[in-house]
């Protein structure tokens, strides 16, 4: 049986394999410490375990739910933006829930493209937003990101891009993953007067906006974004629920019309006391973000600390659950995934400590690594006991 020729090309995600690896080491007894995947350890708020163990426990909670989710889980996302991100949206029509933000890529990319089509897709960045584009049979083209412009894209390249491949999407994310980079007003601003003149729609990707950033933004709080924007969230980074798949797409009601179209045909709404826990969870006052960015301030200094004494370079001003770093010049550049691959593999098989290489998101990352700061700061003290002694 063959498959698919929308397969072609599409690769495992390299998370998916590299933790059967990880798990076999440890089966060989290498307890590998991981700071590699951004899967936050830290629990969510234990009030919205109660309403998750309260609602789950009634008998009428169980069925179907609503292709568009729940009014509870609209209403708390249009409040939570509202406060948040100083923009408004309707409820009822702006706000579509999403079995985590992840699954949104794919429809957004299914209901837009298909062959013949093309997407600008950041290089670095995250390696679903070029597989959706593939899945699609359109073409994804990589648009550079590079450390000398601080990570923000050429828009005389972005231009020139669009204009060649005729693309209809364009795909960012700030702040930025892996690199860490907050946007700024201007930016969102340029971006949205972009896409009006190139008739282009522009897919914002924002789930690290609260980690270590005292000023979360949204694209669509500027003027007219709605008309050329669709902005992705989820309570995955920001409120501990990686696995609880809560997600939200954001935009004009003829977008979310759309994009529902095809969402409506793939899967069904979430189960409602997940839907009303996550409305819980963007009731948390600002004490819960402040609690949360302490202890990832604290787990960015050990990172910091580690990523010196393997003689990276680093931002010190970077958000996020991620620290991003330049390699050494010394370390050899050959291989796939150049400086920061070779880098990430001594320090697994010597240090039995897993970094992730910078290479997976693009080529603009192969001189690079990415630590992430979901573990705990007794873990971090291990690494850099084991690198110590090991490298």
């Amino acid at each position: 049986m063959n498959t698919a020729h929308r397969l072609n090309g599409i690769q495992e995600y390299f998370f998916s394999k590299k933790l059967r690896e990880i798990d076999s080491l440890n089966k060989e007894g290498k307890q590998i410490i991981n700071l590699g995947i951004g899967s936050p350890d830290l629990p969510p708020h234990e009030s919205v375990i109660e309403v998750l163990a309260v609602e789950s426990a009634k008998s009428n909670q169980h069925a179907y739910q609503s292709y568009k989710g729940s009014p509870v889980l609209r209403k708390a996302i249009a409040e939570w933006y509202a406060q948040s991100y100083q923009v408004n949206l309707d409820a009822e029509t702006e706000i579509l829930p999403l079995i985590g933000s992840k699954e949104g890529i794919l429809h957004i990319c299914m209901t837009y493209l298909q062959e013949g089509d093309a997407a600008l897709i950041p290089n670095p960045g995250y390696p679903s937003y070029s597989a959706a584009v593939k899945l699609t049979g359109a073409l994804p083209v990589s648009y550079d990101l590079q450390e000398e412009n601080n990570w923000l894209p050429n828009f005389d390249t972005l231009e020139k891009l669009a204009k060649i491949y005729k693309c209809k999407l364009l795909f960012v994310n700030y702040p930025h993953m892996p690199t860490g980079q907050l946007p700024t007003d201007d930016l969102f601003e340029r971006l949205v007067a972009f896409a009006k003149k190139q008739g282009i729609l522009i897919v914002h990707d924002n789930p690290y906006s609260f980690i270590l950033n005292e000023t979360p933004k949204s694209i669509l709080a500027v003027e007219g974004a709605k008309e050329v924007a669709l902005e992705l969230n989820s309570l995955s980074k920001s409120h501990n629920m990686a696995g609880w798949r809560v997600g939200m797409l954001l935009g004009l009601a003829e977008r979310i019309n759309e994009v529902l179209r095809f969402k409506s045909n793939m899967d069904s709404g979430m189960f409602l006391p997940v839907q009303l826990a996550a409305a819980k969870a963007l009731q948390l006052g600002n004490d819960w973000y402040q609690q949360l960015n302490e202890i990832y301030r604290n787990r960015q200094q050990k990172a910091f600390e580690l990523l010196k004494l393997l003689n990276c370079s680093y931002d010190k001003k970077q958000v996020g659950l991620f620290v991003w770093a330049k390699v050494n010049e010394k370390i050899n550049d050959e291989g796939e995934m150049g400086k920061g691959g070779n880098l990430s593999d001594e320090v697994l098989y010597k240090a039995n400590v897993f970094i992730t290489p910078g290479g997976i998101f693009g080529k603009n990352g192969n001189d690079y690594v990415r630590v992430s700061l979901c573990c705990p700061v007794e873990k971090f003290d291990e690494a850099i006991k084991r690198i110590k002694e090991n490298l």
